[in-house]
């Protein structure tokens, strides 16, 4: 199955939904304007469309293996990992200082989700080295930086985050690897972390980890944790690669999905220790180790939309060529390819509609980050920091959770050729799971929203973008056109479900946080469905203009139907999702435990 880069949607949404024009008037971006952001976005489609994508059923088919303590990658990666490092992909968000491009995110989350569209299982080690990376810029000490920065933005060596043990998945407090301080300040880092994604490979000289661990004698729970960086060769003066650390893989996972994509129990300190280094202040690698899991979370949003995309791709190829079963409606008196059913074509437009209005929003946040990290005024910055991070958890959770619903569909579209490992399209759904589970479940997901995002602040940044949608609304009110009054219908009753499942979050919360959590899924689901909606309201305002400009009207009409069936078939399911929000609490808690 090829994949081909859907770049005029990515730069639609650049241009005008994300405004690059604006984010290159940020400092350090001048030069990342439109015609920057279409130059990368046309190589980078290129290079993963030639040299990843075509590895992507091979990894499924032929993963990963593990002997004799050593990883090998599917044939192929090794020299498409290369190929990528060479390109200088790796570093293209990271700061010119360390030897990266320092394009804004604006740009790099297009180039994220080609990556991850042409092979998800390839895509996740670099994900992985761009927390690493980012977590040493926010925390790390001038020689850590020295050190490794320059290496992992390169490529040449690549990153993990170690956070999972046997007992401690989502509940850090449990953390039970220790480090021992030592003379000359480094530390002995001992204990057994799992799930770890690249944690051992053969496509780079070197790994970074970044490991959760106690420090002898430090408090209880999250507030005891540091982080460490273990690198799996130690780092001599002058920059070269010295002996093996004690740090060991000892199997693989065996997976339902990124089969590819090696995940390692990795062992530290049996051999006398593993040597570690602190990564800013002891007890407070919680607070550091967010840093990549911010960054993680909406790259694993990226993910979903990447793997939705792939999905659609095959399913409209296949319902182009697939001959069954004559139209209903008697217009061909032959059987005809599957894409004349009305039923195929509104799973096919459910498919579209979710991938353009989770990219629209996911493109959004990108420039909202931008702009909290480089605008020149604090208040502007405060306002951004605060949107982008109430759209990670959206972009997270309702993205992935998106990707499993159109991955599924794909299948059916197939019907039972779908079923069929040879066609490829099971693997979408198989590798779409995972993404709803790690960094956060779609549950850790809604706690953050509910907690730090909305109860923290009253809801305020919830009700700032409730503002924002009402004047998109009054832009809508002012057209004449059908999809535009459905679409103004839809989300305004929408904004209003939202308004009312924010007063009901923050009036229940401290006095009945059974009830608010029983909803916090739906809420975030709820939360996702109307910013995506929104995006592409702002979409259809914008395609309905420059069709009427002769500007690519055949590509603005399809944007315009596609907004318009969002609208109609899955912004209209907002109010639902407020009633059993504000009304269904109790229904969740009342069958008694003994009767499950």
């Amino acid at each position: 199955m090829s994949y081909t880069a859907p770049l005029k949607d990515m730069l639609f949404d650049i241009e005008h939904l994300a405004n690059i024009a604006e984010v290159a008037k940020l400092p350090g971006f001048e030069d990342a304007g439109l015609e920057t952001a279409q130059a990368v976005l046309e190589e980078c489609a290129r290079f993963n469309q030639d040299v990843i994508a075509p590895l992507n059923v091979e990894g499924d088919r032929a993963p990963s293996s593990f002997k004799d303590g050593k990883v090998t990658t599917t044939a192929g990666f090794k020299d498409a990992y290369a190929q990528y490092a060479a390109g200088g992909w790796q570093g293209i968000q990271h700061p010119a200082d360390f030897g990266g491009q320092g394009l804004p995110k604006t740009i790099g989350a297009a180039c994220t989700e080609m990556l991850n569209s042409a092979n998800m299982s390839f895509a996740l080690c670099p994900l992985l080295s761009d927390g690493a990376t980012e977590a040493l810029l926010m925390a790390g000490s001038d020689e850590l930086k020295a050190t490794y920065l320059e290496k992992l933005v390169a490529g040449e060596w690549t990153g993990t985050m170690n956070l999972t043990e046997p007992q401690a998945g989502s509940d850090l407090a449990l953390v039970r690897s220790r480090a021992e301080p030592q003379p000359d300040g480094t530390y002995k880092v001992f204990g057994t972390k799992i799930f770890i994604t690249y944690g051992e490979h053969d496509m780079a000289e070197n790994i970074v980890h970044l490991v959760l661990a106690r420090v002898s004698g430090a408090p209880e729970g999250v507030k005891g944790i540091s982080l460490f960086i273990v690198p799996k060769f130690m780092v001599n003066k002058d920059g070269s690669l010295g002996d093996r650390n004690d740090v060991h893989c000892v199997s693989i996972e065996h997976k339902l999905g990124i089969k590819a994509s090696p995940t390692a129990v990795l062992q530290y300190g049996d051999h006398g220790g593993a040597v570690g280094y602190l990564v800013g202040e002891e007890n407070r690698g919680l607070e550091y180790m967010f840093i990549m899991m911010n960054v993680a979370r909406y790259g694993v949003g990226l993910q979903g939309i990447a793997v939705a995309e792939r999905a659609y791709q095959a399913a409209v190829a296949y319902a182009k060529e697939r001959v069954q079963s004559r139209p209903v409606d008697g217009s061909i008196k032959a059987s005809a390819p599957i894409i004349h059913h009305p039923d195929v074509k509104r799973m096919l437009m459910t498919m579209r509609a979710y991938v353009e209005g989770c990219r629209a929003m996911a493109s959004v946040a990108a420039a909202a980050y931008d702009a909290a990290h480089k605008h020149p005024e604090a208040d502007t910055r405060k306002q951004n920091e605060a949107f982008y991070d109430f759209l990670v958890p959206l972009v997270k959770g309702y993205s992935t959770e998106m990707s499993l619903e159109v991955a599924s569909l794909g299948v059916q579209v197939h019907g039972g050729m779908g079923f069929i490992e040879e066609t490829g399209v099971a693997q979408h759904l198989r590798d779409a799971k995972i993404l709803t589970i790690y960094e956060g479940t779609t549950a850790i997901q809604a706690n953050d929203l509910v907690g730090r995002k909305t109860m923290r602040d009253g809801g305020a940044t919830a009700k700032a973008i409730a503002a924002q949608i009402e004047k998109t609304e009054a832009e809508l009110a002012k057209r004449s056109s059908a999809a535009s009054a459905s679409m103004l219908k839809r989300l305004k009753a929408g904004r209003e479900a939202l308004l009312d499942v924010v007063d009901f979050v923050v009036s229940q919360a401290k006095g009945s946080p059974n009830a608010v959590f029983s909803g916090s899924v739906p809420y975030l689901m709820l939360a996702g469905n109307v910013v995506a909606g929104w995006q592409l309201a702002r979409s259809l305002i914008i395609a309905e203009d420059l069709a009427s400009q002769n500007n690519d009207v055949a590509f603005m009409t399809a944007k315009v139907a596609t907004a318009r069936f969002y609208a109609e078939h899955i912004l209209n399911k907002a109010p639902g999702y407020r009633d059993s929000i504000v009304d269904g609490a109790e229904s969740v808690t009342a069958l008694a435990l003994e009767a499950f």
